[in-house]
Order: structure tokens, then sequence, then C-alpha cells
């Protein structure tokens, strides 16, 4: 359970001739946003050749698995199949491939042009929790079903030539495997086509994106499957044996929930730029927001990410305007003042929010009554308490709860911060650990790889994977702290609430 060879490619920097920035292509209307599938193949040629150059032993290799970023699509022209059961060990992929794929740029998940197709989609079914309820999300611009529709409506030559389409994950499976790779259930319910209480392709989801769907994407599987062994052409290009087994890629939020090792009723949170919340449920209730995932380590389990837009950059406003830009001020000022802030809450987005769709800032005292302004101590806590409970409430929306085994694991800039992870703490009255995580996804694939290896869905993951390091205990929950949060949870989702009904004049 021990990392013993890293190594990346940069796209922009590496492949230049793709002519990519932040290895993407935004086309003119700002909306729509594209890589090259070639650039990707090639990547995997440089970083085999860079694995080879450095004595790598690939026959060592018993399993292999990987992760690629959710939402991407690969449409494989009609006859590509055959030439990727016919590669050549003398040649690099990048120069069979090149003729394999009706669409040389796929649209990623920073793409955002599908909003007709969205609409479609949900009239098709019966609304947008309907829709939520089937597949695990309302609809999506960046997801698969609506970027297929679109492909569909707009370039029906390019649709019809289509032999088979991809996910990023199982297109980088098919590499390995010199044949189609299937969907696996955690990537396959970031589409809007999958039910994932049955774990098949919704049929009315299929119908309201294009003909003959089914058929191009394949029976999806469970994300711990076997889905084949290598491919010849790895065997004799670059010596690995021919028995390593390929288990099933999947996308790479529910790949790091396998590299963060989380268990039932474990909670991570990334402190980034923007904060994310996994969660893994037994019974989750779809909503209008976050999004609901097979989850990739226990198949009849699920897991719900949630994402909140202002994170870091809102704590770093809070920071330089109340404590002289200080984070030993900041923190300081969270020691200082008490849990529960004297019944002061604050709601604080400097951009408009995606959890809830809300912006501005809002200020409330002990009474309830809106504030123009707190004292600088109180308006730091204001924001941290505000930001987690807002957290908690919407994963308890979600079905989310907290258990006595519950652990919370922190990544990203500010779980550096222990005062911050002491509220994060006692907020949510469970312990935080911190770990490592820089590459979680890799490393997640490389023990899925172990699980597949070991028995799949016969197998407890975290039996497979209990070797490996172990986070570090950052915070545990004060005393008094379930009291005092039991009493003002209810109370700023009700002043939330108060806010999108004066905001909107509904409430969400």
């Amino acid at each position: 359970m021990n990392i013993f060879y890293e190594d990346s490619v940069h796209f922009d920097r590496d492949l230049p001739e793709f002519g990519t920035q932040g290895g993407v292509h935004v086309h003119k209307d700002g909306l729509t946003v594209t890589s090259p599938v070639l650039m990707w193949v090639q990547a995997l040629d440089v970083i085999l050749e860079k694995m080879k150059a450095s004595g790598f032993d690939f026959s060592q290799v018993l399993a292999l698995s990987g992760a690629g970023q959710q939402h991407g699509s690969i449409y494989w022209s009609a006859g590509a199949s055959l030439v990727l059961a016919s590669l050549s060990p003398d040649l690099p992929l990048h120069q069979q491939l090149q003729a394999c794929f009706s669409l040389s740029d796929s649209p990623v998940w920073m793409d955002s042009s599908t909003t007709t197709q969205c609409r479609q989609l949900e009239v098709a079914v019966g609304g947008a929790q309907v829709l939520s309820c089937l597949t695990g999300s309302r609809a999506y611009e960046r997801f698969t079903g609506n970027q297929i529709a679109k492909i569909y409506q707009q370039n029906p030559e390019v649709y019809s030539c289509t032999e088979r389409i991809s996910l990023v994950s199982s297109f980088a499976a098919s590499l390995f495997l010199g044949s189609y790779s299937p969907i696996d259930f955690s990537d396959g319910s970031g589409m809007n086509l999958l039910q994932i209480q049955e774990k098949v392709w919704s049929q009315a989801c299929l119908s309201a994106c294009a003909p003959d769907l089914e058929e191009k994407l394949g029976p999806p599987v469970p994300s711990c499957s076997v889905v084949g062994v290598i491919s010849s052409y790895y065997i004799q290009r670059y010596g690995f044996a021919p028995g390593c087994r390929v288990v099933a890629f999947t996308g790479d939020n529910p790949a790091s929930l396998a590299g963060m090792r989380l268990e039932e009723g474990d909670i991570a949170v990334s402190l980034g730029t923007s904060d994310t919340l996994f969660l893994w449920l037994k019974e989750p209730v779809p909503a209008l927001e976050g999004h609901i995932f097979c989850n990739p380590v226990e198949t009849q389990h699920y897991m719900a990410l949630l994402c909140f837009k202002n994170g870091s950059l809102m704590r770093e406003k809070i920071r330089d305007e109340s404590a002289s830009r200080s984070w030993n001020e900041f923190s300081k000022a969270l020691r200082s003042t008490e849990m529960g802030n004297s019944g002061n809450l604050g709601f604080y987005f400097d951009v408009m929010e995606i959890t809830p769709e809300m912006i501005g800032c809002h200020r409330f005292n002990a009474e309830n009554h809106e504030v123009p302004a707190f004292p600088g101590d109180v308006e730091i806590r204001a924001l941290i308490e505000g930001q987690f409970m807002a957290k908690r409430i919407h994963a308890e929306g979600l079905g989310y709860r907290i258990m006595p085994k519950t652990k919370i694991l922190a990544t990203g800039g500010a779980s550096c911060n222990r005062d911050i992870l002491q509220v994060l703490a006692d907020v949510f009255g469970a312990p935080v650990y911190v770990t490592d995580t820089a590459n979680s996804a890799c490393a997640g694939s490389a023990y899925r790889a172990f699980h597949g290896l070991a028995g799949g869905t016969d197998v407890a993951f975290s039996e497979v994977v209990k070797l490996a390091p172990n986070p570090t205990l950052a915070a545990t929950p004060t005393l008094e702290a379930s009291q005092v949060y039991k009493a003002l949870l209810p109370r700023y989702a009700s002043l939330e609430q108060k806010i999108l009904s004066q905001t909107y004049g509904h409430l969400e």
C-alpha cells in the first residue's frame, strides 16, 4: 500500500502542438469547451514511454485501474473497434488511432452549451425533481446525456457514424483493453441517463436524448468489476504480464472517495477555492441541488457531492477586512469568540452560490433582526460557522445522517488551519482528520485495482486498504457543541429560506 512511482504529463506544456490552455479549448461562444481526443491518447503514450525509460518493471503489475474527469465523452467512429483490437506494438497509440473518432474534440466538464437540451430532458421525464430521483441529479449542462442530445441534434451525421460512446474513464480503460470497456455505475451516474436505484439505463432518458443510444453506450457494470485483461499491445511494447487485470475505470470524484478511504457515515470536505463535500450515503434523498452517484467501492450504497462556490476566496476577503490580512489574527478571533457566536449568524456569498442559489452578505443578531455589520471577531466566527452549518444542512437534505463512527476528512488549503477545523468538528459533532490527498483520485485508482483483484463485490474495500497510511486527527468536537448547534442549525436553515423567499419571491 505504498506509492513507489509517480509521474505526470502536462497537456499545455508537454503537448503544445494541440494548442490548449488548461488542457482545453474554449470556443468563441464562451460556452462550448472541448479537449482534443488525440491529446489524451498521446499523453498516455508519453507517460508509458517515461516509465519505460525509467526502468519501470511493467511485468510486476498484477492489475490496473484509473480515473477520468467526470462528464467528458468520446465518440468512436464505425470500425474503430477493429483498429483497437489489432494495434501494432511497433507504433505509438496516437499514430494508429487518428481515424478512430467521429468527433475529434470531446465535450468536457467545463462545457455549458446544452441548456436547451437540459430543459428538453427535464420536460420529457416529468420535471427536474423526477429526473433527480431517477438519475441522481437534475439536468446539468456538462452531463453526458445532454451533450449527446446536442450532438445528435446539431451533427446528426457525426452521431450516425458513431459506433460507441465512452466516458473519459471507460475510454482510457478501452485503450488498455484493446476493446470497448463498459461504463461503470459510479461514473455512469454523472450522465443524467442511469437509474441509480436499479443500475440500468433509463429508457425515458435515452429516448429523450438520441435514437439507438443504449446500443452505443453498452451495458453498465459495477465499479469494482474486472472488465478484462490487458491488450497484447502493452505486453509486447512495454512488457506487461499477460494476465494483468483491468478493473473498471471510474470518474475522478468517485476515485477520490476511494483514495480517501471513506466508509459509511464519513464525509470528505475539500476546502479550496470552492468547497466540496463528498458524502457516503446508504439511503439518498435526491434533490434539486447536489448530485447522487452510485458508490464506487460498495455497490449497494451511494455517494453524494455538494459544491459551494464561495470557499477560500470568501474566507480570504473576510480575513483581509476583519483580521488585518493575517491568518494568525483570524485564528485568534475564532479562539476568542464562543461557540454559537452569541446567536449572531451570517450568510456570505460574494458570487452567486450554487448551494443555495444566493448572492450577497446577510447578518442577523440573536433576535433574528438583520444588521448591517458585525465587530471583526464576530464577523469571522459568523463566516466560518455559517459555511459549515450550510454544509451540514444541505448534506442532511440529501439524506446524510451523522453516525457515532462518523469521521470528517479535511483537505485543501484551509485544512491546515486547526482553528477552522475545530469549528468544523463542533458544527458536525464529529472528529476531523487531515490527510495528504494531493493525488487522491490516482491513489484511489490504485486501491480500486487492488480491490478488483482481491474479489471486488465479494470483499469489503475497507479490508483491502486497511494497511494504507492513516489520516491524522486534527480536531475533536467540544463537549457542549451538540447542544449549541442543535439550537442554531434550525435557525440558520429558516433564515436561509427567508432570504431566498425575499429575494426570489418563493421558497427554493
